[in-house]
C-alpha cells in the first residue's frame, strides 16, 4: 500500500495524483505543483529509513549531485525538502517506461537501436564524469525512454564527486547485476566503472539477458570479478561481430583495459553502427544478385530436365519448392485412366542435385580457412600495424580514440596478439587520436576544494593555487582560473586557480589630537568602525581625541573596530582655596574654576583685614558641581566708635553682595 495517497498535499506544493512506482528506498509519485501548475516525480524516502542518517545522506546526495547536472539525457531536480517525518526530491516527470519494462517486453532489440539508446545513456555519464560526478548505480531501471526511444539517466542516489564507494561500514554500493568488478570487490572507482556497468545494459538489450546472474547478490558479484562473460554473439547468433568486439572491451575485468572515458566507448559504437548499416547495405544487395541467380537457375533447370514429348491429354504440371532457391520438382498431375510412359526427368533432377551438393561441400574444402595467428601489433605507429596485419592475411579496421599515447599509435587490438583466427578475418585495432582537448569548467565562486575535483574531474590539473585579496569574493572561494572557463586545453594542462583570501588589510588612520567628529569621518571613510570612550580630564579642551587603538598606521582589516579615547570635562571640580585673597582675586579664581560667586561683607576694625576674604563657602578642596555658587565672605573696615561711657563698640553686620564671577 502507498505510504501517501492521493490528494495528499505534500509540504504544501505538491498535491500527489498517484504512485508511480516504488524502489527499495523509496516511492516516486506523480503530482501536481501547485505553485508552477506543472506535474512532477515527487520521491519520497521511505519512513523507515528517514531517521538513518546514511540513507538520509544517500538521499541528500542524490538531490544535490542530479540538480548540479543540466543535461537533455540526464532527468533535472527541482527540488528538494522534509515532509511527515521523512524526506523528498521534486524532479522532473517523464511519460514513458523504464529501459528495463522495454527490455521485458521487447529484447533482445536491433542492435543499431540499442547502439542509438546506449549512446544517450553514455552522453549523460559523460556529462556527469566531466562534472566529476560518477553515477555508481547505472542500469535500465534508472533510465527513461519515452516513444520516440529518447532516454533519460536517472537514480544519482549514490553518485559522489570523488573516489570512494564505500559506506562508513564498508558496504558494497551499487546493484549487483550491473557492478562493475572493482565495486564488487570494494575498491575506488573510476568513469570506466560506470562503462562497464553501461555495456551490462547494453549485452542485456542484445541478449534478453544480463551476462551473469544467480541466486544471491553475493555470488553474482563474484562472477563479475572471476568468471569470463559469455560472448553476446554466442547468446544471440544475429548479433555482428563488430558490436560483440565492443561489448567484449568494455566488459574487461580490468578497468585499464576498457575505454577509458564515455567518448572513447562512443567511437567504437558509432564505428560499429557504421558498420553494420554498410553491412545491411551489402546484404541487400546480395541478396537481390541472389534472387535473380535463383531464377536464371530455375530456368535452366526446367530446360535440363523437361520430358519427352507425350500424347497424353489432360496433364497439369505443377512447379513447387522454389520459395527458398531449391531446384523446382515438378509434379505430374494427370487422371489414372490416362495412358503414359515413365517420366526420366526426376532422375536427371537427382543427378543434378548430386552433383552441385559434392561440389559445394568440395568448393568449401577447398576454400576453407586456414587458422592464423594474430601478430601482436600494439604500440606500432598505424601503418606499420596494417602492414603487419595484412601481411599475415587479415583485413584491419581501426577505431580512433582519445588518450595519452602518441597520435598514431595502436594502443589496443581485437583478437588480441598470439590468437589463432581465420586467414582473412578482420582484425580491429584501436588507435589513440593523442591527448586531445578538454575544457576547463567553471569554477568561480566555489570553495577551493569542491573547484579542485571539478577540475580533476575535466582531466586538468589545478596548479598552481595563488591566493590574492577581494573585497567582492570571500576568503577561500574561486576568484578566477587561467586559462579561463570554457577554454579548450590538452588533458593534464596545469590550471591555475585564484583563491581569495579576503580583502586586504590597510594602515588605521592617525586621528590623535583631532576632535572626535573629524577623527571619526577619518576612520569611517578608510572602512573601519569607530567606538568612542570619554576619559574626563582637564588638561585638554573636550572632546579632544586623547589615544586611539590600534594605533595609527597599524594593519587591520576593513571593518574593524578603532576605539578612540576622547576627553571630556570633569562634572565636578574642587573648589580653589581663596581665603585671604582679595576679594577680586578671589572671585576671578573661583570663576575659572566654574564657579559662581557670592559675596558677603562683615565689618572689621582691622585695617588689614578690610577687602580680603574672612571665608569660603563651600571650603576649600570640596568638590562641587561646575556652574554652582560659592559664596565668599569679604572684611569691611569699621572704626570703631566710643559711647558716652567712655567705651568702645564695633559694628558686627555683614551684607551680601551677588559677583558672577
Amino acid at each position: 500500500m502507498a505510504e501517501f495517497s492521493p490528494g495528499t498535499l505534500v509540504d504544501g506544493r505538491y498535491l500527489i495524483s498517484r504512485r508511480l512506482g516504488s524502489g527499495g528506498m523509496a516511492d516516486v509519485y506523480c503530482a501536481e505543483d501547485q505553485q508552477l501548475g506543472r506535474q512532477v516525480a515527487l520521491k519520497l524516502l521511505h519512513r523507515r529509513f528517514a531517521q538513518d542518517p546514511g540513507f538520509v545522506e544517500r538521499f541528500r546526495r542524490e538531490a544535490q549531485a542530479a540538480a548540479g547536472l543540466q543535461h537533455p539525457n540526464i532527468v533535472s531536480v527541482y527540488d528538494r525538502g522534509a515532509f511527515d517525518d521523512t524526506w523528498y526530491i521534486a524532479m522532473e516527470y517523464l511519460p514513458g517506461r523504464s529501459l528495463k519494462q522495454l527490455i521485458r517486453q521487447e529484447a533482445p532489440l536491433a542492435p543499431v537501436r540499442a547502439i542509438d539508446l546506449t549512446i544517450q545513456i553514455l552522453q549523460a555519464a559523460r556529462f556527469a564524469h566531466r562534472h566529476g560526478v560518477i553515477h555508481r548505480d547505472l542500469k535500465p531501471h534508472n533510465v527513461i525512454v519515452d516513444e520516440n526511444d529518447h532516454a533519460k539517466v536517472t537514480d544519482f542516489g549514490i553518485a559522489r564527486a570523488g573516489a570512494s564507494d564505500m559506506t562508513e561500514t564498508g558496504s558494497i554500493m551499487g546493484t549487483a547485476q550491473y557492478l562493475s568488478p572493482e565495486q564488487a570487490q570494494g575498491h575506488a572507482v573510476s568513469p570506466a566503472s560506470d562503462l562497464y556497468s553501461v555495456a551490462v545494459v547494453l549485452y542485456e538489450m542484445l541478449t534478453g539477458r544480463v551476462p551473469f546472474d544467480a541466486d544471491s547478490a553475493v555470488t553474482i558479484a563474484l562472477k563479475h570479478v572471476s568468471e569470463a562473460p559469455t560472448s553476446p554473439t554466442r547468446v544471440n547468433a544475429g548479433i555482428p561481430p563488430e558490436l560483440d568486439r565492443v561489448v567484449m572491451w568494455a566488459l574487461n575485468k580490468d578497468p585499464a583495459d576498457r575505454p577509458q572515458t564515455a567518448d572513447e566507448l562512443i567511437a567504437a559504437l558509432e564505428h560499429a553502427r557504421t558498420a553494420i548499416e554498410a553491412g545491411d547495405r551489402g546484404q541487400r544487395t546480395a541478396a537481390m544478385a541472389a534472387l535473380a541467380g535463383v531464377g536464371a537457375y530455375k530456368a535452366a533447370a526446367a530446360t535440363a530436365v523437361a520430358p519427352e514429348p507425350t500424347a497424353l491429354t489432360h496433364r497439369t504440371d505443377v512447379i513447387v519448392g522454389d520459395t527458398n532457391g531449391v531446384p523446382p520438382v515438378i509434379e505430374e498431375m494427370a487422371p489414372h485412366d490416362y495412358e503414359r510412359r515413365p517420366p526420366r526427368w526426376p532422375w536427371v533432377l537427382l543427378v543434378v542435385l548430386a552433383l552441385l551438393i559434392g561440389g559445394g561441400v568440395a568448393a568449401y574444402l577447398l576454400t576453407r580457412p586456414a587458422k592464423v595467428t594474430v601478430p601482436g601489433v600494439v604500440g606500432q605507429p598505424l601503418n606499420t600495424a596494417s602492414t603487419i596485419l595484412q601481411n599475415a592475411g587479415f583485413a584491419v579496421s581501426s577505431i580512433t580514440v582519445g588518450s595519452d599515447r602518441k597520435a598514431g599509435t595502436v594502443i589496443r587490438q581485437a583478437p588480441q596478439g598470439g590468437i589463432k583466427a581465420d586467414e582473412g578475418s578482420t582484425v580491429t585495432v584501436t588507435v589513440s587520436s593523442g591527448p586531445g582537448s578538454v575544457t576547463v569548467p567553471p569554477v568561480e565562486s566555489l570553495p577551493l576544494k569542491q573547484a579542485e575535483q571539478m577540475i580533476r574531474g575535466a582531466h586538468l590539473n589545478p596548479s598552481p593555487i595563488i591566493k590574492q585579496n577581494s573585497s567582492s569574493v570571500p576568503s577561500g572561494q574561486v576568484i578566477s582560473t587561467q586559462p579561463s572557463a570554457g577554454q579548450s586545453l590538452p588533458p593534464g594542462t596545469s590550471v591555475e586557480v585564484i583563491v581569495s583570501s579576503g580583502p586586504a588589510k590597510q594602515g588605521v588612520p592617525d586621528v590623535t589630537n583631532q576632535s572626535v567628529d573629524s577623527a571619526t569621518a577619518q576612520i569611517q571613510a578608510a572602512g573601519f568602525k569607530v567606538k568612542i570612550v570619554k576619559q574626563t580630564t582637564t588638561s585638554v579642551s573636550d572632546g579632544t581625541v586623547l589615544s586611539q587603538d590600534p594605533a595609527a598606521n597599524t594593519p587591520e582589516l576593513p571593518g574593524t573596530t578603532v576605539t578612540l579615547t576622547v576627553a571630556t570635562a570633569p562634572t565636578t571640580v574642587s573648589v580653589p582655596d581663596v581665603k585671604g585673597d582679595q576679594a577680586t582675586a578671589a572671585s576671578n579664581t573661583l570663576g575659572q574654576a566654574g564657579f559662581n560667586v557670592q559675596v558677603q561683607s562683615k565689618n572689621v576694625t582691622d585695617k588689614a583685614k578690610n577687602g580680603i576674604v574672612l571665608s569660603e563657602s563651600p571650603s576649600a578642596g570640596t568638590q562641587a558641581k561646575k556652574g554652582s555658587t560659592v559664596t565668599i565672605v569679604v572684611g569691611q573696615y569699621q572704626p570703631p566708635t566710643t559711647t558716652g561711657t567712655g567705651t568702645t563698640s564695633t559694628p558686627t553686620g555683614t551684607t551680601s553682595t551677588p559677583n558672577g564671577g
